[in-house]
């Protein structure tokens, strides 16, 4: 039992099941004999229905509607903690990563738009290689242990948080279908209560819960992505209680998330969502503007952004790096954020929607060939540039994880 224990709060349990979860989706959409059963899985239709309400939707759906909303709770969560008690409480820890955050926003997506300015329906996925995964990206900095500077940890951590929400924005904006009136004033009455809750001292999360799923069918029902429901929802949960100091209904939430949501959520959602067939892929389906544009976005594109953002304010001299973080390591983390996979992929699921165009293919095609080449070249340069562990420090750290 104790070993199970080590091996869920180990960092690189999220990341190892993202890769085999990845593997075995490939794996099925390519084995002639599994292929149908993966395609019936995941078309098999869900239904709920209470009274005259009714939710019907594919599994591929639930999943991506209603299980992703535990991921997007989660980013809330740790956003909201971050601000209020934690690195991002000092204004001085905010700025590079938010720069390098927007300058690794814009000019993957400027990329893919010059790639395919003259399709106007590929341009419908101009913010997948926006995206940044923070379960991967940490996963190979974990790769290298000890030789990581704190300061490198937080500067990657806090850029993959504000790219998280960078991702929400897009999508509460772009990548929305047809609004409800209705539902929207339903939901704003949820976020009302909510507001109530939170201003009365209300810590227990029961009440939160029961308003949160009220507002998730709302949004879902709305057109406006259901997923967002999960950060509403965060920002209303009260770092403390006033009955109890010392117990924060956030952080305790937050905990009982962590594990859930990088052991469950994103290894299923990556399963459901990154089967790729090769059997007829060639150099034209490679070539393609989408797949092309999302790549090279990743790859050219979050380096660039990155490390323009945040070099330049350096060289003029205006904010300086952070204590054990060198220009060579800033590539190295500039690289890592081209791993765009599970947020690239949950945009990817939006953008083509309404077009009538089935580019998913495409879409995934680009989304694993920049995140494997950014992986891989960041691990590269961090591994050279990045000083030699001392003898015994890597088993001193995993003793004081544990």
């Amino acid at each position: 039992m104790n070993l199970i224990k080590r091996y869920v709060h180990h960092q690189l349990a999220g990341p190892v099941l993202l890769f085999s979860a990845t593997f075995l989706a490939l794996l099925f959409a390519n084995a002639p004999l599994l292929k149908p059963y993966y395609k019936l899985l995941l078309d098999t239709p869900v239904v709920v229905q209470v009274g005259a309400l009714e939710i019907a939707k594919p599994l591929l759906l639930w999943v991506n509607d209603g299980l992703m909303a535990f991921f997007f709770l989660l980013v809330g969560l740790e956003l909201k903690r971050e601000f209020l008690d934690g690195e991002l409480s000092d204004k001085r820890n905010i700025i590079l990563p938010g720069l390098g955050a927007i300058g690794g926003m814009a000019a993957p997506a400027l990329i893919y738009v010059l790639i395919n300015k003259d399709s106007e329906s590929a341009l419908s996925g101009w913010a997948i290689p926006a995206a940044t995964d923070i379960a991967f990206a940490l996963g190979v900095l974990a790769l290298l242990g000890s030789r990581v500077p704190l300061s490198l940890k937080v500067f990657l951590t806090s850029l993959a948080i504000f790219d998280d929400v960078g991702a929400i924005i897009i999508i509460a904006m772009f990548y929305t279908a047809n609004i409800s009136t209705e539902a929207l004033i339903i939901a704003g009455v949820c976020t009302g209560i909510l507001l109530v809750l939170n201003r009365t001292g209300v810590a227990k999360l029961g009440p939160y819960t029961a308003v949160g799923l009220v507002m998730w069918v709302a949004l879902l029902k709305s057109g406006v992505h259901a997923t967002l429901a999960g950060v509403l929802i965060a920002m209303f949960i009260p770092m403390r209680d006033s009955d109890n100091p010392e117990r924060s209904p956030l952080k305790a939430l937050e905990h009982d998330l962590h594990s859930t949501v990088f052991l469950i959520t994103l290894p299923v959602f990556a399963f459901c969502n990154a089967g790729i067939n090769f059997a007829k892929v060639g150099i034209d389906q490679v070539m393609h503007g989408v797949p092309l544009g999302i790549a090279l976005g990743l790859f050219f594109g979050k380096q660039i952004g990155v490390l323009l953002f945040c070099m330049l304010p350096v060289l003029f001299g205006w904010i300086k790096l952070p204590q054990g973080m060198s220009k060579m390591s800033l590539w190295g983390a500039s690289a890592l954020c081209g791993i765009g996979f599970t947020m690239s992929l949950f945009i990817g699921s939006l953008a083509f929607q309404e077009t009538g165009i089935n580019m998913v293919f495409d879409e995934r095609l680009g989304i694993l060939m920049g995140s494997l080449a950014s992986g891989v070249l960041g691990f590269i340069i961090l591994h050279r540039c990045l000083p030699k562990a001392e003898p015994g420090a890597e088993k001193t750290q995993a003793a004081a994880s544990h």
